[in-house]
């Protein structure tokens, strides 16, 4: 953050270098009372449309200001620049001495002046782009660090949606090239779009987030503080881009800050991708690529998984399988969802045949149980087995709802929604009755959409 903090202040500074010497800036007014300032022509004349020249007219503000500006040790120019604001407050440069004086501040390291210092500015200027750039970052990195951030986010977008506007109106500073003010509009912009990004995340505007954050990115592709933030806007999104997402994500693995939290990103991005894309196939590929490009390269895709419908999961499970072979939650799949042809497949093995089974009470009566004897219908409590028993059960052996059994029934009919399976010759099965296999609830049905 730091080392951003200081580019950004470089930068600015680099601005107000770039508009001539402090000579040129406030050169005293040597003309006629009357006569157009240098570049300012008359109504329709050549020139017209560029800003008046500041001039100082005082000789002794010209001197102070002059002097103060051109002090190379920054608290010397600090204490130059607060004189010359205190002396002269009405001063036609008192803006470009706000401006040297918040990057003073900045140099030493007083970031309450300095904050200051760009506050004074923009009362001066609601559209200084300096000023609104310095607290529009400000604000955000101590968001993203923790201090105040409800505070510090809100300020954050106020800033960046301010100096969005005010940077259509930015005019070339006199003396900068047409390259330079087009490379220095774009820093602008990402500093802006980056403050916007992040507070929108913060506030789960995912569209904005993403637009803001993803021109950010293009403009510091390095920043993990914007990288990072980008990914999440993706993936957290409702639906999430995951092929964006996972692309960011494997970016911000590669360039943070340290190998920790380079591994908890890469696990996320990588579990996103996995769970999109049905493997983790190809996932060292996508790292390798945001290792060398900061931004997707055209045609970049990853194939999204598909899982089978229910009805595709039967087929496979009566190609995979025998009916014998089959648990009840497998049978309760292909009678329920399966084809017609799959599901006679099964039902023509186990219709009419004694089986025995273990479940549990849903409902007990003295000639009907009502059993659930898959997992997921027991974890729901609900009955997929209606057990007609062969004579009453006698009192003393009469289960008790939510109680697990062992019984015997013979498959007679069964619904396919809800499903439910209708056994007839009931019987209970207890430790004296001889030993035969049982099914039991061990299986899940396989997972549906």
């Amino acid at each position: 953050m730091k080392k951003s903090l200081v580019t950004i202040v470089l930068l600015l500074a680099g601005m107000a270098m770039s508009q001539g010497t402090p000579q040129q800036q406030a050169q005293p007014q040597t003309q006629p009372s009357g006569a157009p300032a240098a570049g300012q022509g008359a109504p329709g004349q050549p020139g017209a449309a560029q800003p008046q020249k500041k001039e100082i007219k005082n000789p002794a503000e010209y001197n102070a200001y002059v002097g103060a500006i051109q002090q190379t040790d920054p608290a010397a120019k600090i204490s130059g620049l607060e004189a010359f604001l205190q002396q002269y407050p009405q001063s036609v440069m008192k803006e470009d001495a706000l401006e040297a004086l918040m990057i003073a501040y900045q140099q030493t390291g007083n970031s309450d002046k300095m904050n200051d210092a760009a506050q004074r500015l923009l009362q001066v200027n609601p559209d200084n782009v300096r000023a609104l750039a310095l607290l529009a970052y400000t604000r955000r990195a101590a968001a993203q660090a923790g201090q105040n951030p409800q505070q510090n986010l809100g300020d954050a977008q106020k800033y960046g949606q301010q100096g969005l506007q005010a940077l259509e109106k930015f005019q070339k500073p006199e003396g900068m090239s047409d390259a330079d003010y087009e490379k220095l509009k774009k820093e602008m912009s990402g500093i802006f779009n980056g403050a916007v990004g992040i507070s929108a995340l913060q506030n789960k505007d995912y569209a904005t987030s993403q637009k803001d954050l993803k021109v950010a990115a293009d403009v510091s592709p390095n920043d993990f503080s914007i990288v990072y933030p980008l990914a999440l806007a993706y993936l957290q999104a409702n639906p999430p881009d995951i092929v964006n997402g996972a692309w960011y994500a494997a970016r911000a693995a590669n360039i943070a800050p340290s190998p920790q939290l380079a591994q908890q990103i890469e696990k996320y991005g990588k579990s996103q991708y996995t769970k999109y894309h049905g493997s983790d196939q190809g996932w060292t590929d996508v790292m390798a690529a945001a290792k060398a490009s900061p931004t997707p390269p055209p045609g970049f895709s990853i194939s999204q998984y598909i899982p089978p419908t229910p009805t595709q999961q039967a087929a496979d499970l009566v190609k995979q399988k025998t009916p014998k072979d089959m648990s009840f939650a497998e049978w309760e799949l292909v009678l329920s969802a399966g084809a017609p042809s799959d599901a006679d497949v099964v039902w023509n093995v186990i219709k009419n045949v004694p089986l025995q089974m273990e479940g549990q009470v849903i409902h007990a009566s003295a000639e009907k149980l009502e059993i659930a004897a898959s997992q997921d219908d027991i974890d729901q409590k609900r009955a997929d087995i209606v057990l007609n028993m062969t004579g009453a059960i006698p009192t003393r052996l009469m289960p008790k709802d939510g109680a697990t059994l062992d019984f015997e029934g013979t498959p007679a009919s069964y619904t396919a929604s809800p499903f439910v399976m209708t056994m007839d010759k009931g019987a209970l099965l207890t430790k004296a009755a001889p030993k035969k296999p049982t099914r039991r609830p061990v299986h899940r049905r396989p997972a549906t959409q």
